[in-house]
């Protein structure tokens, strides 16, 4: 009973943790940007994560997925969901695009999601959940309305952020419709070796351009391992469990508090200006969201937000 009890609390409590370790994103790119090239950090960090994943594999004799199908859907996932979401946000960021207005332009996937569901008919998206979509997206411009004009908007960089936007949102509506359950640490392997061999061929070629290579520094060590070991086995492990275990739309509702936890995030390690608007965006993120993933009175179809 009692383990069912803490279970159930573990599970519970899985959003906000997700949430949390999603938001630190951002910081992250502030400490690595500058010492390192998007694309060379990231299949560095694959490539690291993959040797992590091994070594926990190993240790706990986790088991591999089956058949080749679902190696197969899961590489398609890890190319969209790290590969394309992460390699176009931080293209999108070291080519001069404000970090608010990528968060704005990425921050859209779970209306894209909703009207996805909605027009393929597969699943029903209920008018509380259409206002609370409304809701979290208008806290979204509120919190990074401030930001917007800290970034100078290219036709390059915001095809980043575009690509990283479709990116997010058909991985999240592909892995829920292909990707059989199986062990997160398995299946993050898989992913993160196709983000890798995709990614690898960018970064050597990134590496003879104007963003240039590696500068060792103590701000690099450090943003690589928080990405590894937290963003990478801790944050797209929930990502993956959050999707395996509930609807699309719902799980993409969560994007709407990045930016908002990003923001305090801020405030507390930069003290940058937490200012009303601020802090009003972040209230109606998280009322949005609440709105989208109350458990409706009538039982939900396959798609249905729970």
């Amino acid at each position: 009973m009692g383990g069912t009890a803490r279970d159930d609390a573990l599970l519970r409590a899985m959003p906000a943790v997700f949430v949390l370790i999603w938001s630190t994103g951002f910081v992250v790119a502030r400490f690595g940007m500058p010492h390192a090239p998007p694309l060379g950090f990231l299949a560095a960090r694959y490539a690291l994560s993959v040797l992590a994943f091994l070594l926990w594999i190993a240790l706990v004799r986790a088991a591999w997925p089956q058949g080749r199908g679902q190696w197969w859907h899961l590489s398609v996932t890890g190319v969209l969901m790290h590969a394309g979401y992460l390699g176009g946000v931080w293209a999108a960021v070291k080519d001069g695009l404000g970090a608010g207005l990528a968060a704005l332009i990425v921050g859209l996937q779970p209306v894209l999601t909703a009207l996805w569901v909605s027009s393929r008919g597969s699943g029903h998206v209920a008018a509380r959940q259409w206002a609370g979509l409304a809701l979290g997206l208008a806290g979204l411009v509120l919190v990074v309305w401030n930001k917007l004009h800290l970034g100078e908007a290219r036709a390059l960089n915001v095809g980043f952020a575009l690509l990283a936007l479709a990116s997010i949102t058909a991985g999240t509506l592909y892995q829920k419709r292909w990707v059989q359950p199986c062990d997160v640490r398995t299946a993050n392997t898989v992913q993160l070796a196709a983000a890798f061999a995709v990614t690898l061929p960018l970064a050597l070629w990134e590496s003879t351009t104007a963003w240039g290579g590696f500068t060792m520094h103590a701000e690099l060590v450090g943003a690589m391992a928080w990405s590894v070991l937290a963003l990478t086995l801790g944050g797209s492990s929930l990502l993956y469990l959050l999707i395996q275990r509930g609807a699309a739309t719902a799980v993409s509702s969560l994007m709407y508090l990045v930016p908002p936890c990003t923001a305090l995030l801020a405030w507390w390690l930069f003290d940058e200006a937490l200012t009303p608007t601020v802090l009003a965006g972040l209230v109606l993120a998280a009322v949005g969201v609440a709105l989208v993933v109350r458990p409706a009175r009538t039982p939900p179809t396959k798609e249905t937000l729970p």
